[in-house]
């Protein structure tokens, strides 16, 4: 055989294995599927998106101009009081616990206030533990001029009706009922602006507010004119305190009628200068009208279990209880210190109240002496449980009673309390809420 011929048959068996070899694998094997064809996406219509929730505006902080709806001061916000706060008819100042009003005194030459008009509110509703504090950026006695309440409760003034020493509203009327507002754990500082030579502010003025009103748990600190003062009216306050104050620690005038019970007065401990005179007027002055004695109704406020503690001027400011002008009063389990005249009386129409039965005061402990003034003696020591002379012993500045008192709780407004004095060693109502 040729090579040739030999070497294409040789060619000849390889391709015939190769194509054997091929179709064996094709047969064996799987077929590899075909990717299916991508199904096209159809794009979403664009989804609305989710509003966002509008952020609320942050509070005002600012206490200033007039307010005619309710507002709320929250728990533990500080405000800035600028000016005036004039709370209309109508208006609602709600102030939670634990609330602090600083006053400003941002306006030059002008007074920060506070004033609740008749037919406006004040419901100030602090705690033991989180009272409402009333302030100023300057700490000094006549920062800002106080909170004043004008109601509709009848007052002895002609026409039955005045107007305010500050902010000149309206106060006075025919409704002893008549309601402001509650005022509760508040304490007030550094208070007495003087808006002119005769007219300074208080700390709490209620001016013909009525017995619907709440006054209770309020304390005054460091003012520089009286701690409370009323003119006329029904309201009914207890748990008072008067700190420090440079004038009167309590005052009223006007035809005031209400109730009281549970009331401190401790004025300035500091020690009388080298005339005699120290930091603080009367412990409490008490008036029926100033230019008429006789106005109807007379003053004559209920009180029960004062504890009263001057400062032992004895210069200018001797008077502790001072009752005058026409004034009468129903005064039981008191006690009197640090004042050489402990209590005064004086002109005829106060004096007639006691000899017609109207007025009375018992069970009153004082240090010193009662002294009438350019009246006869009325004999007011020797009523039942009255005692003069006495050594008075005080924890703190003003903690501890005396045994024996009158018993008022048979009207529903006055505790049973029948001791002499404010606050009993252990039951320090003053505790955790007032400023020493």
């Amino acid at each position: 055989m040729s090579m040739n011929k030999y070497l294409r048959q040789i060619s000849y068996a390889l391709i015939a294995a190769m194509m054997t070899l091929s179709a064996f694998t094709a047969c064996d094997g799987k077929d590899e599927p075909e990717p299916e064809p991508e199904t096209p996406v159809t794009p979403k219509p664009d989804e609305p998106e989710e509003p966002e929730e509008p952020e609320e505006p942050a509070e005002d902080l600012t206490l200033k101009g007039e307010l005619t709806a309710e507002r709320t001061l929250k728990t533990g916000n500080t405000y800035e009081l600028t000016g005036g706060y004039q709370v209309k008819a109508g208006g609602n100042l709600v102030i939670e616990a634990g609330v602090t009003i600083n006053a400003t005194r941002s306006i030059d030459g002008q007074p920060d206030y506070i004033i609740v008009e008749q037919g406006g509110q004040i419901n100030a509703n602090g705690t033991k533990e989180a009272p409402i504090v009333m302030t100023s950026t300057r700490q000094q006695p006549g920062a800002w001029g106080g909170v004043h309440i004008c109601g509709k409760a009848p007052v002895n003034l002609s026409g039955g009706t005045g107007k305010s020493e500050i902010g000149d509203a309206p106060f006075g009327g025919t409704d002893p009922a008549d309601n402001s507002g509650v005022m509760r754990y508040v304490r007030l500082e550094y208070t007495g602006f003087a808006f002119s030579e005769t007219k300074e502010s208080n700390g709490v003025t209620m001016y013909g507010a009525g017995s619907g009103t709440t006054i209770e748990y309020v304390q005054t600190y460091k003012g520089s004119d009286d701690g409370f003062e009323w003119f006329g009216g029904t309201v009914n306050a207890r748990y008072l305190v008067s700190t420090h104050s440079e004038d009167d620690s309590f005052d009223w005038t006007d035809g005031w009628t209400g109730k009281g019970q549970f009331w401190v007065a401790l004025q300035d401990p500091a020690a009388p200068g080298a005339d005699g005179t120290a930091n603080g007027d009367c412990l409490i002055e008490a008036d029926n009208r100033e230019d008429n004695f006789g106005n109807k109704p007379q003053s004559c406020p209920t009180l029960s279990n004062l504890t009263l503690v001057g400062n032992n001027d004895s210069n200018n400011q001797k008077r502790g209880i001072r009752l005058r002008a026409g004034t009468a009063i129903k005064l039981y389990n008191v006690l009197v210190a640090g004042k050489p005249s402990s209590v005064t009386v004086a002109t005829d129409e106060t004096a007639q109240s006691f000899l017609s039965g109207v007025a009375e005061i018992e069970y009153l402990w004082a240090d010193n002496a009662f002294v009438y003034e350019k009246i006869s003696d009325l004999g007011l020591a020797e009523k039942e449980g009255n005692a003069v002379n006495q050594t008075i012993a005080f924890t703190n500045g003003y903690i501890g009673t005396v045994e024996g008192g009158k018993d008022l709780s048979a009207d529903s407004f006055f505790a049973k309390a029948a001791y002499k004095g404010a606050v009993a060693a252990g039951d320090d109502w003053t505790a955790g809420w007032t400023k020493q």
